[in-house]
Order: C-alpha cells, then structure tokens, then sequence
C-alpha cells in the first residue's frame, strides 16, 4: 500500500476517532497521518519520496498563490486607475523542462495568472511563446519565468535535460 492510501486511511481514522466529521477535521487528520509516517519513516532510517513531496507540494502552492495576488493587485490597479501604464508584448522564453508533463504545467500556471498567457509553444518544444500585459523590464519577466520553471522542475523532479 502506498503511504499516500495509508496517509489518507490515517485520516478517516482520525476523524472517526475524534469525532470531527468536518473539512477541518479530514485536514487535521491529515497532517497527523503524515507526521505518524514521518516517524515511522524516521524510525525505519528510510525517507521515501511521498514525504518529501508533501511539504514541498504544500510549499510551492503556497508560492504560487502569492504570485497570484501580486498578479491580481497589480491587473486591478491597471483597471481601476483611469491611465494606463501597460506594456503588452510577446516575448520567447527558453525552456529548461523537456517533460510534455513540465512544459504543460508550466503553460497552464502562467496562463492562470493574471496579466499573462501562454500562447504556443515551438514544435522543439524548447521555447514557450507568452503575452504579458506589462513588460517593464523583459529581463527581470524572463527571470521571473524561469524561476517559476525551475520551482515547477523541482516538483516534478526534472534535471532540466532535453532530448537533442
């Protein structure tokens, strides 16, 4: 059994034990679940991969949904003033990710914030064509990209090779 099934039979345990028959309960149970297998795991002198992957997972949602105000102060700034300071334009960025998984991911997160759009990306798979609503500093939206792509690499542990 995966320690993602028992993690979540943990969880059903928890909340049948307390009692709790909530969403917050189902989470408490959760993350006790985790950190029982967390000493279990310790305990054994193994750190599989499940539990590494849960705090980073948790880690890199909590990183993108600050993208994700920024991006949305910053578009209902642009709204709301009555000048407008955008910038638009299209710009290359050079993928490291070489996975239709990583390539896909990485498209769909900055498609989903605000301000930006993925629009094509090069039949080498190593370029992603995106529209950004303000382009200041090209350099720094770039930079800005690729670490999002590197954070979405490191998720799914990818080293960056492609294919040649």
């Amino acid at each position: 059994m995966t320690l993602l099934v028992w993690n979540i039979l943990l969880a059903f345990a928890w909340i049948a034990l307390t009692g709790n028959f909530t969403g917050s309960g189902l989470i408490a149970g959760f993350f006790f679940g985790y950190f029982v297998l967390l000493l279990i795991s310790r305990a054994s002198g193994k750190r599989p991969t499940y539990l590494r992957k849960v705090p980073q997972t948790i880690n890199f949602m909590l990183f993108y949904i600050w993208e994700i105000i920024q991006s949305n102060l910053r578009v209902a700034y642009e709204v709301l003033t009555p000048t407008h300071n955008m910038r638009p334009g299209v710009i290359g960025l050079q993928l490291s990710c070489g996975s239709d998984a990583a390539i896909t991911m990485l498209a769909n997160l900055i498609t989903m914030t605000p301000g930006t759009l993925s629009l094509d990306v090069s039949s080498d798979r190593r370029m992603l064509f995106i529209h950004a609503m303000h382009i200041d500093d090209e350099d720094q939206l770039r930079a800005d990209l690729k670490h999002l792509e590197r954070r979405v690499m490191d998720l799914l542990d990818e080293t960056g090779e492609q294919d040649a």
